[in-house]
């Protein structure tokens, strides 16, 4: 075993193992999942695609998402191969989606990206929050979740600023600012560093006690998100008539959820990770239940930053507590955490879909759905706020176990 690094040296490998988890969030998840949603407008306008080929799109990469959580857990064994595969990937799908045209060829192309990003979600959990906990810096993690907003607000600045050049260049403007970015996290992540490569779990072990309600919890928080996040703007576009200043929302919102992790980081020195998660739901849910209030720009701009506000730091919060749970080995927890996440988002539209048949008197399908998503955030925040730490786990996470 390694001595520990001294004072500046720690401090100094904890700055290189934020810039690169930062980035690769940025890449996987701003690019590789969100930056289709500040594109669809533009490949609408220019007749690529219809409501129903958007559809179609988005829902390939939440199972794509899906897949990949699945089978992060098996490839985790070597974080940086699975990461930096992940990136390299994403890279060449974004820049494969302005050299193809069509809609089978881009539903190919965007299940993919799903896969990758959830790669990347994963083998970034297990590196990063690890090294940082290693080095006594583990409140850095709001600056690695941070990516996320970070990756949201610059794609969605390119697509604003560079609009007139067309879906076809915007995409592949993507594809190289994330290989740009791959090329500064390999840099950053050196390949002889312990944590590169992960102790393999001994076969079929069993999960730690208390899983289950993490994963539930995990699962609802994705079927409550994607409900607003596919919702709200929609009603943003009815409200605002200027493409300039709607085009604006985008970046702004993943600015709001980078901010919000990194005040996030703060509450966790004196609060639980369970306790943040649970604000996070409760929250959320005040976010879908604004739109049933009524339809004022002022409903409609706190629901968007509730959302914006939350959804990154209950993601934090979440895969912390699967670490706190499963130090010695959270690949398989972490894996069907996010699992879980997908599976929510795909049903959180199924049922809107669903309901829409029969909604509730005096409620549309979408409607109903933001009503009981608000209801299902609300019993998960109590059971987070009440649930009691399993004896084994340390809530501190400055002092959180690699």
């Amino acid at each position: 075993m390694a001595p520990p690094a001294s004072p500046p040296t720690a401090r100094a490998d904890a700055l290189r193992v934020s810039l690169a988890a930062l980035l690769a969030l940025a890449v996987a998840m701003g690019i590789g999942r969100f930056a289709f949603t500040p594109l669809l407008p533009l490949m609408q306008r220019e007749g690529l695609l219809d409501g129903d080929g958007g559809a179609a799109l988005a829902a390939v990469n939440y199972l794509g998402y899906f897949a990949g959580a699945l089978s992060a857990a098996a490839l985790a064994r070597r974080p940086r191969r699975l990461v930096l595969g992940g990136l390299l990937a994403t890279a060449a799908v974004t820049a494969g989606a302005g050299a193809l045209h069509g809609l089978p060829a881009w539903l190919v192309l965007r299940g993919l990206a799903g896969v990758f990003s959830a790669w990347v979600m994963v083998g970034i959990s297990i590196w990063a929050l690890g090294e940082l906990a290693r080095l006594g810096r583990a409140s850095l993690g709001g600056v690695v979740f941070a990516g996320v907003g970070c990756g949201i607000a610059a794609a969605g600045a390119l697509a604003w600023w560079r609009a007139a050049d067309g879906a076809a260049a915007l995409w592949w403007q993507l594809g190289a600012l994330a290989l740009a970015a791959t090329a500064v996290i390999a840099a950053c992540w050196r390949p002889g560093a312990a944590a590169s490569v992960a102790t393999p779990p001994p076969p079929r072990a069993p999960l730690p006690r208390g899983s289950t309600g993490l994963i539930a919890c995990y699962a609802t928080f994705g079927f409550a998100y994607i409900l607003p996040a596919t919702y709200l703007p929609a009603l943003a576009r009815e409200l605002v008539d200027d493409p300039q200043r709607f085009g604006l929302a985008w970046p702004v919102f993943g600015l709001a959820a980078a901010a919000s992790t990194l005040l996030a980081a703060r509450a966790l020195r004196r609060w639980r990770q369970l306790d943040v998660w649970a604000a996070c739901h409760l929250l959320l849910a005040a976010g879908c239940a604004a739109p049933l209030l009524g339809r004022s720009p002022w409903l409609i701009g706190f629901a968007a930053l509730a959302v914006g506000g939350s959804f990154m730091v209950a993601t934090m919060a979440g895969l912390q507590q699967a670490r706190l749970l499963a130090p010695a080995h959270p690949a398989p927890l972490l894996g069907r955490m996010t699992a879980a996440f997908a599976l929510g988002q795909i049903a959180g539209p199924l049922v809107a879909l669903a309901w829409s048949r029969a909604p509730l008197p005096g409620r549309t399908g979408i409607e109903s759905t933001l009503l009981l998503a608000a209801l299902l955030l609300v019993a998960s925040a109590g059971w987070l706020r009440f649930k009691q730490e399993s004896p084994h786990v340390r809530t501190d996470p400055l002092a959180a176990p690699r």
